[in-house]
């Protein structure tokens, strides 16, 4: 049982110090006599909140038992880093955290983790909703386990320090500050991981500053799996661009001494570093890891003998810089504050409702605050008709115009103006300090857009195409929009991504320039997104969008439909039908635009391309049967406007989505349900894409929605809809 280990392990330590004669099995501590005796305490105050974790969990009371028992030496980076540091920890950086708190007297750790521990409503972090290592006031925000996924927002976050420094933007943060990121040595093999250091080896071989230290903590495990002799090493010192330190988490002293070294690099160079910290795990990789059946006796033994806190209790008693009865009464204080927060963790309040664990999932829309503020991006443009691509390119300059913290990024965006040219003049406007490319590489896209969102600024990132985003949507998942969720609300990081996607590029890219599912996007708590199909939706949407972002401080994603880029005909070739003057008019958060709104006969709901395809299917039906159709261009599509669809789909009487998406997963299904819950004497109909990939070429059109569908449909609909109406034969 790891707690019956560990509780071995806490008794071996006492008789150890106890028995002082054999001090010369360890170095001393030839630091300063006060900085050791300190972070000693720190990391025996960090191993009985591991005894803390695995009580509670023995007594049901507790929820996570990945303890930090053998890395406790790294309370060192506690010790030289400051709370103006950004740290984004490792789930074994507990010491870190206690340590750290030294510096602002009135957090405690102790209450803080054991509340952690309990999912307690008074986590200063999380507010019962996770267990994180963090505190609002010591710089430390909260990180999930998922492996690695908080690297690229650490390269984001050295990044938006020295971009801010650059702008000359107002910033409370010293101008020496660094980030900080703790990770495991299975870690480090993680694609993210690997993301996150190619990254910052590339901005580095620019002569560009990028002050953040990565942290190794090598246990030599993951889980059961070891990482193979000499790998950690010889793959962190092969870094381009980033600085090798190492130390052993044994040799407290040492481990000191590297760190302040890898720190001081950081802060005076502005430039990377790796420090790879050597460290053991004495117990299990959880509590519910029987470590035994992959770790022999002579192992488990051999791993008890490297206990840090034992060696480093033993090296200050041999250079007289404590006694071994100080060393115990530390232990004995350390053991009575952790039973006495965990006593009180016992008595703690709980999340209760439904309602209070979403809370903080994002921030509430307050509609005419986002409406003010929208405006205030509006500027006078000429009139002339405009296409979606430069609708987008208006609205992306008005940004550059208001917003002095605006940063406009991707691969291609800067000189080129982008693959499809919608960024086309923005470098001139904005310099390249704010307009800029990337490495081709999405999770550093969106890593920087969530740094650079954490301290301040408006990040506009672009994806390249939607099937490009997969490779690091657990950016937006696991990290954007988490963040509010993981920090009750306390920390946030808004942001508009651009991804260029959808289908109908006439046969150009299949699959993979023709992605059409949004079904990953909306299945995200707490995002918005949204889809422009012309030039003015562009001004409306993404004014609106701007304030969503500023003032809700909400993540946003729209989706732009690549096919109507630069389409300006509608029905005819040459009636520029399509295109759309520049207004100042700004969108109505989560409501839609309506074509012909007091049309009688029929309600269609689409987006994107499928709008296009639905009025000129609705001018048909007109033209040929003289029923009028309302077009609702739903515009966003998460959350949906799903009342003012069911408003038009009573009046009519019937509802065609028509959803150039996968009929699985996408909007489509969500308007039936809603239908089905809410309206159930509407008349219901869909047009889908096919469930399959798009190929290559002219068989795209066998899997997409066509006009003809649409228009069939339509008349389907209208039809059923006016034989129930006839008055039966008797």
């Amino acid at each position: 049982m790891p707690l019956d280990r560990l509780n071995q392990l806490m008794q071996r330590f006492r008789d150890r110090i106890a028995s002082v004669a054999a001090t010369s099995e360890v170095p001393g501590f030839d630091l300063d006599a006060s900085i050791g005796r300190e972070l000693l305490q720190s990391m025996l105050l960090t191993r009985h909140l591991d005894r803390a974790a695995h009580e509670l969990r023995r007594d049901g009371l507790g929820h996570y038992t990945i303890c930090s028992t053998g890395h406790e030496a790294n309370a060192v980076l506690g010790r030289l880093t400051r709370v103006t540091d950004p740290a984004l920890l490792h789930y074994r950086s507990a010491a870190v955290q206690v340590e750290r708190a030294r510096q602002v007297p009135d957090v405690d750790p102790a209450f803080g983790i054991t509340q952690s521990l309990v999912a307690s409503t008074d986590d200063p972090m999380s507010g019962g909703r996770h267990k994180v290592l963090g505190h609002p006031k010591l710089g430390i925000t909260p990180s999930t386990s998922t492996i690695a996924s908080h690297l690229p927002r650490a390269v984001g976050l050295a990044f938006g320090l020295e971009r801010k420094a650059r702008l000359r933007l107002d910033d409370s943060a010293p101008r020496d500050a660094i980030v900080v990121a703790s990770f495991g040595d299975a870690s480090l093999n993680h694609s993210t991981a690997l993301g996150a250091f190619n990254a910052v080896g590339w901005v580095l071989q620019q002569n560009l500053t990028l002050p953040l230290l990565f942290v190794c903590e090598d246990n030599g495990l993951g889980i059961s799996v070891r990482s193979p002799d000499g790998w950690v090493h010889a793959r962190l010192n092969a870094l381009p661009n980033i600085r090798y330190y190492d130390a052993d988490s044994g040799d407290l002293a040492a481990c000191y001494l590297a760190t302040e070294a890898a720190v001081q690099y950081c802060r005076s160079t502005r430039r990377a570093a790796v420090l790879h910290l050597k460290t053991v795990r004495l117990l299990g990789h959880a509590g519910s890891d029987v470590d035994t059946t992959y770790r022999s006796p002579a192992e488990l033994e051999a791993a008890f003998s490297l206990d840090p806190v034992a060696r480093a209790a033993l090296g200050l008693i041999a250079v007289e810089a404590a006694s071994a009865q100080e060393i115990l009464a530390w232990d004995d204080a350390a053991r009575a504050r952790v039973d006495a927060e965990s006593s009180r963790a016992r008595r703690a309040s709980h999340l209760r409702s439904r309602a209070e664990v979403s809370a903080c999932l994002a921030k509430p829309v307050d509609s005419s605050a986002v409406i003010s503020a929208a405006k205030r991006y509006a500027a006078p443009h000429p009139e002339a008709p405009m296409t979606l691509a430069q609708g987008i390119n208006t609205a992306l300059g008005e940004l550059l115009d208001t917003r002095k913290e605006s940063l406009i990024f991707g691969q291609d965006v800067a000189k080129k103006g982008g693959v499809y040219g919608l960024t086309k003049g923005l470098l001139s406007r904005g310099g390249a300090a704010r307009v800029f490319n990337t490495l081709l590489d999405e999770q550093t896209i969106l890593g920087l857009a969530l740094g650079t969102a954490q301290l301040g600024m408006l990040p506009v990132p672009e994806i390249q195409y939607l099937a490009y985003l997969h490779n690091a949507e657990d950016q937006l998942r696991g990290e954007a929009a988490t963040f509010s969720f993981f920090s009750a609300g306390a920390l946030d990081n808004p942001m508009l991504v651009r991804v260029a996607g959808l289908a109908y590029q006439k046969g150009f890219g299949g699959h993979f320039h023709n992605d059409n599912s949004i079904a990953v996007l909306r299945d995200i708590p707490g995002l918005i997104v949204i889809c422009p199909a012309r030039g003015d939706d562009a001004l409306e949407l993404y004014r609106t969008a701007f304030a969503l972002a500023t003032e809700s401080r909400r993540v946003v994603v729209s989706i732009e439909p690549i096919a109507l880029y630069h389409t300006r005909d509608l029905f005819a070739e040459g009636d520029g039908a399509w295109a759309a003057p520049s207004t100042a008019a700004v969108a109505t958060p989560f409501e839609p635009r309506v074509y012909e709104p007091d049309a009688p006969d029929l309600t269609i709901a689409s987006y994107g391309n499928g709008l296009f395809m639905s009025l000129r299917a609705a001018r048909r039906l007109f033209q040929e049967t003289g029923a009028r159709a309302r077009v609702v261009d739903l515009r966003f599509l998460c959350p949906l406007p799903t009342d003012a669809v069911l408003h038009h789909a009573r009046e009519t009487g019937t509802l065609l989505v028509v959803d150039e998406c996968r009929r699985s997963g996408n909007v489509s299904e969500a308007l039936a349900t809603t239908v089905l819950e809410s309206a159930a004497g509407v008349r219901f109909a869909r047009v889908t894409a096919a469930d399959c990939f798009v190929p290559l070429g002219d068989a795209a059109n066998l899997v997409l929605a066509s006009e003809d569908e649409v228009y069939a449909s339509a008349r389907e609909l209208l039809l059923l809809k006016r034989a129930s109406l006839r008055p039966s034969v008797r």
